[in-house]
């Protein structure tokens, strides 16, 4: 069999057609005339390969066989194609990949990225997302020639400085590039992309669509084209007295208008401004793995319909940055440049588009939060201030009433150093109001306990049956859109999280304290969140945290400011323009202003599409969507189960998960403590009032204890309490009653004061008692072990009745429990010291 024979169609027949799975796995093979790659679902039972043809270098030349193939077909297969190519040394090692990310060409001939190591990250309805550890460049053509070997390599190196090793998450089998609403319910917004994917949050959508650049659609299935998310994926466990709930944050930038602090302000022609980020919080309670319930089985033994799981919300917000034509001059050596508004469009087209867009993906309303200075002594970001309160006042005039954009603008950095406000405080007011016109998504009814608490309470509450959606959107920003907005989206997420927690029946209210485990927890995962986008824009971590408006500052937190500000300084000084241009170059911008879609606008005073002012998801479309989600589209959650893989607990990641019981001082028997409850406030149990108090009874003088002691004690027995005497104290609420409020009788603290004086009368004795003939046994032991002869010894003439009593103190020995007197003393000391026999 020659080569071109065995690299044709593949000849034997699959005997399984199924539908098309997600790869988990890959296997890259190679070859002198083609690579091959194989991807496998997680259960080894279906397989799947593509061709990569290696001698032409323009062009790229890639074929699919859309066949499924079984483990066994796979073997006879890869043994034609060793066969096919045993003159040309056969198919080469095996090498285990982890996904494809693309092609990229520079001067000449194309390059192939492949994922090489990963690590998984969280774990949602049992899909896993996962980070990007190393990724290889391979040339695919395997005689590259390069004209140009020089320019050829300064694009690679300027390439290689986007580190795809660092922020880039992917998932094989979740949309990691949708919020979770949108990944279940759908949009009611119509989808004319050939992407599965929203190709806005996927970084690397050049890198895959350059590649079909000719064509209609591209050439390769869904499971072949692995989207990477550049921003932040972070995930924890929440642990509430055994309930196990999973707290996920999720991070996407966009890829339009990215860039460095300074090269990238405002907002281009299409709409797109800078530093976008679309911050997701889910949380979920893993009672079980999948986004359903199994299905059930009815009296007659058939199988019933899946429910989808009421365990999952979700709450979106967005980050920006201020969407008019500015821009800083980083010429100058100024930590903070001057501020300049570079175009002045009265008519605000580039931010009618911009808002319009976010209408069109979050829909009705839009809250703005502006967070920028008011007054400053030199003008500078008060310019922005006027620039957009006038922007959204000119928007807002052409809008329905209903649909008006809520402008919110607050100087935050006044209000923190004036001590004028509460800041947290403030900003938990208008989370509150913007949760309260958005919404948040929970994918099933309100919990039934919620209806049992309206009535308890005598409020008329109905009870939500149906699914919650969130219609509409947050947009915050400063002027970095980085400390302030990171501390204000903390709120909003704090806030959330109470109405997720309420939702899914955790909490009693969904006012949540702060320094409670819960939110500690939540404050880490935000400063992570923040430290990691702000590295990606400005190079540095952020200045002010949280706790900085909360005015409890870190003993640190001065002299780590100063270094972040000095290292913001050189980043943007000296490293941004590599840095854009590594950007650039990966996202496949060929120029500052390229405008690939010319805008179309309709006029300047309807300047919004009117189907973008409608619910971006309805109740109705989305509830069934869910359903069919559930039956049909449910299923990859299965692969998470290995059963044929024998692994250690420790080993799952949902059980290696960092946790609140993993906070710094955190025990085993903090499992037994809410973890809503604010430090230092857990109310003490009974018991333990009743040992602390004790023990300081006991280390304190008992002659001033007993007093108060026993009257605080009789005042607690009072015999003409009739509500103690009425019940049985043998029955079970009785004996229930006694052991959570213990007490301790006049009798039990007469015993303990007995035992605690029965050696007092000797300690309070003076000290001179005894000393003399004390010193003068001392002296008469030293001198006989010394040899001296000493006359006669001769006991004291002072009466033993001091002794005697010693020793019979504490010889009050009850039996019966009855008073009465001491055990009499059987041995006469009195004799055996004066030497007399018995």
């Amino acid at each position: 069999m020659d080569e071109a024979a065995a690299e044709t169609t593949p000849q034997p027949g699959p005997s399984i057609f199924r539908s098309y799975s997600t790869f988990t796995k890959f296997i890259l093979y190679e070859t002198r005339r083609n690579f091959y790659i194989i991807g496998s679902n997680a259960a080894d039972s279906g397989h799947h390969i593509i061709r990569i043809n290696r001698t032409t270098q323009d062009e790229l030349d890639i074929i699919e066989d859309v066949v499924e193939y079984t483990g066994k077909e796979m073997s006879v297969m890869l043994k034609m194609l060793d066969d096919g190519n045993r003159a040309s040394g056969g198919l080469g090692k095996a090498r285990g990949i982890f996904g494809l990310a693309g092609f990229i060409r520079f001067t000449a001939g194309w390059y192939m990225i492949v994922i090489s190591k990963r690590s998984v990250v969280a774990l949602l309805g049992g899909h896993y997302l996962y980070h990007c550890e190393s990724t290889d460049l391979i040339p695919v053509c395997f005689n590259h020639k390069v004209d140009k070997p020089a320019e050829e390599q300064r694009l690679m190196n300027i390439f290689k400085q986007v580190d795809m090793s660092k922020n880039f998450y992917f998932s094989y089998t979740y949309d990691l590039t949708s919020t979770l609403q949108h990944y279940l319910t759908g949009s009611s917004r119509p989808n004319n992309s050939v992407w599965l994917f929203n190709d806005r949050y996927a970084w690397n959508y050049h890198l895959l669509a350059s590649t079909f650049a000719n064509q209609d659609r591209p050439c390769l299935s869904p499971p072949w084209l692995l989207p990477l998310v550049h921003g932040h994926v972070d995930q924890a466990k929440l642990t509430v007295l055994g309930r196990v709930v999973f707290v996920t944050l999720i991070a996407r930038r966009s890829r339009h208008f990215a860039g460095a602090r300074y090269l990238k302000r405002g907002v281009n022609a299409e709409g797109n401004v800078a530093n976008e980020v679309e911050t997701e919080q889910i949380v979920a309670e893993a009672l079980t793995t999948p986004f359903y319930y199994p299905a059930t089985r009815d009296q007659s033994g058939k199988h019933t319909d899946r429910r989808p799981s009421p365990n999952y919300t979700s709450y979106v917000q967005y980050r920006g940055s201020i969407p008019v034509y500015w821009a800083q001059e980083t010429t100058s050596m100024s930590p903070k440049p001057p501020i300049e508004i570079t175009v002045v469009d009265p008519f605000y087209s580039a931010a009618s588009r911009h808002f319009d867009d976010l209408f069109q993906r979050y829909g009705a309303p839009i809250t703005i939060l502006n967070l920028i200075k008011r007054r400053e002594p030199v003008p500078r970001e008060s310019k922005l201030l006027d620039e957009y309160t006038q922007c959204v006042k000119y928007l807002n005039q052409f809008l329905p009433a209903d649909k008006k954009m809520v402008y919110r603008a607050w100087d935050m950095s006044r209000a923190y150093k004036e001590k004028t406000q509460d800041v947290i405080s403030y900003l938990e007011d208008i989370a509150e109001e913007s949760i309260q016109m958005t919404g948040f998504f929970h994918s099933g009814p309100e919990p039934y306990s919620h209806s049992f608490q309206a009535d308890s309470e005598d409020e008329q509450v109905d009870w939500r049956r149906n699914i919650l959606l969130q219609n509409g959107i947050c947009r915050t920003n400063c002027v970095d859109c980085l400390d302030r907005t990171n501390a204000a989206q903390f709120v909003f997420g704090k806030r959330a999280l109470g109405h997720q927690l309420y939702a899914l029946g955790i909490v009693s209210t969904p006012n949540l304290a702060f320094d409670s485990d819960a939110v500690n927890m939540l404050t880490e995962m935000y400063h992570d969140h923040g430290d990691t986008i702000a590295l990606q824009y400005t190079g540095s971590a952020l200045v002010n945290r949280v706790e900085t408006y909360r005015r409890m500052p870190h003993w640190n937190s001065h002299s780590r400011d100063i270094i972040e500000n000095i290292r913001r300084f050189y980043t943007n000084s000296l490293l941004d323009a590599d840095k854009q241009t590594a950007i650039n170059l990966f996202l496949g911008v060929v120029g500052e202003r390229t405008i690939t879609h010319p805008p179309v606008r309709g006029g300047y005073r309807k300047w919004f599409n009117e189907e973008h002012l409608k619910p971006a998801y309805n109740l109705n479309e989305c509830d069934t969507a869910l359903k069919d989600f559930v039956k049909c589209r449910g299923d990859f959650w299965v692969e998470y189960y290995r059963p044929l893989l024998f692994t250690s607990l420790g080993k799952h990641f949902a059980y290696s998960m960092n946790s609140t019981l993993k906070l710094p001082g955190k025990t085993a028997k903090d499992m037994n403590h809410s973890p809503f409850e604010p430090h230092g406030r857990r109310n003490r149990s009974q018991h333990q009032n009743v040992v602390q108090g004790m023990r300081q009874w006991m280390s304190s003088s008992p002659n001033a204890q007993t007093k108060d002691l026993s009257g605080d004690l009789a005042s607690r027995s009072d015999p003409n309490n009739t509500s103690a005497l009425e019940l049985d104290k043998y029955s079970t609420e009785g004996m229930a009653t006694r052991l959570l409020d213990p007490t301790v009788s006049e009798t039990e603290v007469a015993e303990y004061k007995g035992y605690i004086d029965q050696c007092q009368e000797l300690l309070d004795a003076p000290s001179t008692v005894g000393e003399r003939k004390n010193i003068e046994i001392y002296s008469y032991a030293v001198r006989t072990a010394a040899g001296e002869e000493m006359p006669e010894w001769s006991w004291p003439e002072d009466p033993l009745s001091k002794y005697i009593a010693y020793v019979e103190r504490g010889q009050k020995c009850y039996l019966d429990g009855k008073s009465g007197e001491a055990c009499p003393v059987q041995f006469n000391y009195e004799k055996w010291l004066n030497g007399i026999p018995g």
